[in-house]
């Protein structure tokens, strides 16, 4: 008997196409990652209004890599980001660590393994309780990876009934860039209040005054700030 395909795996395979349609030059886990660090630079300088430094390095960051690609691979990019808002609408979960995992990108290429998101909910089921009425839940996640426990978090307030994108405050740490980007795009999709940083959560913890250039603000913070 054939297998059934889940809309999921069917996304996720179109997903997939889409990177291999664009590997020749660079390999898969290249173009992911590529993506992935476009979308986070486009988010973070699209909400920041003073245009200093950190700003202009971004947007150079950005074209460079832009560069690397012809126009019509270029337009992959924002068709690929469509796909991620859509999953995250229709299906929450840690999609970006999934696909990840999914592709072999973890073992063979990145380094990295990404706690499985059934795992993740199970801990946020045991751990998250819903706050007192106009409180806070705070929330620092010195190892992010790519959100997931984040996610899950949020997902557990909301079966609850609870609105996690106007009580949740969120840092997420992480030694690596790539699970910083990942983490921060997801989180911004999400509407969660964020701040996610590079760097050693040991050896340098997040704290006011952190570098600008390795802190990334999702639009919920900026706006909670301007609020």
């Amino acid at each position: 008997m054939a297998r059934r395909v889940s809309r999921q795996d069917m996304r996720q395979t179109e997903l997939q196409k889409a990177i291999l349609s664009m590997s020749g030059r660079y390999t898969a886990y290249e173009i992911f990652m590529d993506w992935i660090e476009c979308a986070a630079l486009s988010i973070t300088n699209t909400i920041h209004m003073l245009h200093g430094k950190v700003w202009k390095d971004r947007e150079e960051k950005y074209a460079a890599i832009m560069s690397k690609y012809t126009a019509e691979e270029r337009e992959r990019f924002p068709e690929m980001l469509a796909w991620l808002v859509e999953e995250l609408e229709d299906d929450p979960r840690d999609v970006l660590g999934e696909v990840f995992m999914r592709s072999g990108m973890g073992s063979d290429a990145g380094g990295q393994f990404f706690t499985p998101f059934n795992i993740s909910k199970m801990m946020a089921a045991v751990s998250v309780e819903p706050p007192e009425d106009g409180e806070k839940i705070r929330l620092n996640e010195p190892s992010c990876g790519s959100g997931g426990s984040i996610i899950a978090a949020a997902l557990e307030l909301k079966s609850k009934g609870v609105n996690y994108q106007k009580c949740m405050k969120v840092v997420c740490q992480d030694l690596d860039w790539r699970c910083v980007y990942m983490c921060y795009v997801q989180l911004s999709y999400m509407g969660i209040d964020a701040i996610c940083v590079q760097g050693d959560t040991l050896l340098d913890p997040y704290r006011k005054g952190y570098p600008e250039a390795r802190t990334l603000r999702t639009p919920a913070n900026m706006g909670a700030l301007i609020i």
